[in-house]
């Protein structure tokens, strides 16, 4: 009701899995993607979704990243060693643990699931246009009644 007229849908996460990245297999190098990513491996390198905002990352338990990670969506169980941007959201499981800073929009967080960082909220587009509208107040300043 209040606001629901400007509410924009969030982006559905993939719900496929187009490339795994198995268990025994290490990659050393940046990985772009689309899609479906799942990481059961280790990973040194950036990890950036392009394209449409339904991309999504799933790290299982033995997954292991040393890099940067942005995109959409990410389910982790896994390690990571960098920052990560999830600019939709972010579930992180029960053996998830990240060293590093977290901007995300939407988080859920499992019981011993850690983060070894800082966390910032990102607003979303309509919270950022709706502070935008706002008169700035100097201190000190009392309106008179008329």
């Amino acid at each position: 009701m209040f606001g629901a007229a400007n509410k924009v849908p969030a982006e559905k996460p993939c719900n496929t899995i187009d490339t795994l990245i198995g268990a025994k297999t290490e990659v050393k190098g940046d990985i772009t993607f689309s899609g479906g990513l799942r990481i059961d491996g280790k990973i040194r390198g950036n990890i950036t979704a392009k394209g449409d905002g339904s991309s999504t990352l799933v790290l299982s338990e033995n997954a292991q990243v040393i890099g940067n990670v942005t995109v959409p969506h990410i389910i982790s169980n896994g390690s990571i060693k960098g920052s990560v941007r999830s600019s939709e959201r972010m579930e992180l499981q029960p053996k998830a643990e990240i060293s590093g800073d977290v901007y995300y929009k939407v988080i859920e967080m499992a019981l011993g699931a850690v983060i070894n960082g800082n966390l910032v909220r990102e607003a979303s587009e309509v919270n950022k246009a709706a502070v935008t509208r706002l008169k700035p107040v100097t201190a000190g300043a009392v309106e008179e009644e008329a």
